[in-house]
């Protein structure tokens, strides 16, 4: 049980970000010429202060994986809005009882979406095993950002192999919370989508992509063109769900259109099978 310090101490901290969300909304806090600066929420939250703000937001998880031997990931992508088999199976039921065809579709799209949930799940629990049998410096840890649908589920493979599981939540008009399978020490959340991807990008070994929506590709062309640009080593970029990538890509025609060059289309590997993915990776790093 925490003490009443314990509950203090977590509310005067929690009180930031009830000060940032209060700033946000166009409410002007009350300068204090008095305060010391790094206790003035007026002054931190002030647009010529945003460089330090950045400096803090890539220190502050920089360190504390540092602390727990955070050295390697593996990224996972992909669609907050898939759901556990067994919770897409409960939809489908209570949508029948409710004779709307209009949510029965619905519902039948959520199970069959559900076998992506289930497929990130096996593939970090692959990860997770094999890094437990490895000395610690050797270890490949799942990194996602933090949310619900597919990173829930790869968070999940990897807590159920009992291995430590990175969260990196963003803070979103409508809040979004680290889900439950993420270590809580390596639970981060960013303001800035910028920061955050380079935190994505600084320990990464490989990225996983499962089929998602504008943030997915927004992070996946992110890679994509920092390792053709040679800006990132190249890591091994696998695409899970063949159908769903070459339906919505169609990466031969940037090839025709001279866009991108025909060797561009060895950067990524497709697969349906999180065993491949896992393999795929493994042969690139000869593990």
């Amino acid at each position: 049980m925490l003490a009443n310090t314990d509950l203090q101490d977590s509310r005067l901290a929690n009180a930031w970000a009830e000060l940032h969300n209060y700033a946000v909304a166009g409410n002007p806090l009350h300068a204090d010429s008095h305060r010391l600066a790094f206790a003035d929420p007026e002054f931190l939250l002030r647009r010529e202060t945003r460089g330090i703000r950045f400096q803090l937001e890539l220190l502050k998880p920089d360190l504390e994986q540092g602390a727990q031997g955070i050295d390697h990931t593996v990224v996972v992508y992909g669609s907050a809005r898939f759901v556990a088999p067994e919770e897409a199976a409960q939809q489908l039921d209570d949508a029948r009882a409710s004779g709307d065809a209009r949510r029965i579709a619905l519902a039948e799209r959520a199970v069959k979406n559900a076998r992506y949930y289930d497929l990130a799940r096996q593939f970090a629990r692959h990860v997770a095993e094999y890094s437990q049998s490895r000395p610690a410096p050797e270890r490949l840890y799942i990194c996602t950002g933090g949310g619900p649908g597919i990173m829930e589920a790869a968070n999940r493979g990897a807590h159920e192999a009992g291995a430590l599981t990175l969260g990196m939540n963003i803070s979103l008009p409508h809040e979004q919370s680290g889900n439950r399978y993420i270590s809580p020490a390596l639970s981060f959340k960013f303001h800035y989508f910028a920061l955050r991807k380079m935190h994505f990008m600084m320990r990464a070994k490989a990225l996983v992509a499962f089929p998602g929506g504008f943030g997915t590709l927004d992070e996946l062309f992110e890679v994509l063109t920092l390792v053709q640009t040679g800006k990132a080593k190249p890591v091994p970029i696998v695409l899970c769900g063949c159908e769903f990538w070459k339906r919505l890509i169609d990466f031969d025609l940037l090839v025709e259109q001279g866009t991108i060059s025909e060797e561009d289309l060895q950067l990524f590997h497709y697969t349906d099978d999180p065993a491949e993915a896992w393999a795929i990776i493994r042969d690139f790093y000869e593990l």
